[in-house]
């Protein structure tokens, strides 16, 4: 599929994020500190959407279990936790991103 265009810079403000569906996968796009960065909004542990958590220093947290990423790279930096347990889970896709003046592309394969 390639780059494909999937929002405009003026969508995002500094410490923002979107969820955006670009044909099978659903994507969650952040802004921080004027950077753009893509992952998966699809939670690895037990699939939440990211989109749905809160955002703060570049760090996204799933609404679900409080599994942390972070949006730069996809890194988990928190675990799951679940009662009493703390479940370590795998880090969050990344998809490559360009901007072109105000246009939003995503690497889509």
């Amino acid at each position: 599929m390639g780059f494909v265009k999937v929002a405009d810079t003026s969508e995002l403000t500094s410490g923002s994020k979107k969820k955006i569906f670009v044909g099978d996968k659903v994507i969650l796009l952040s802004n921080v500190d004027g950077s753009y960065y893509a992952i998966s909004d699809k939670c690895p542990h037990m699939g939440g959407s990211l989109g749905e958590g809160v955002l703060k220093d570049g760090i996204i947290t799933c609404p679900k279990h409080g599994a942390k990423f972070d949006v730069k790279t996809g890194k988990a930096v928190g675990e799951a936790k679940m009662l009493l347990l703390k479940i370590k889970v795998k880090d969050s896709a990344v998809f490559p991103l360009k901007i072109e003046g105000s246009d939003i592309f995503v690497e889509i394969d």
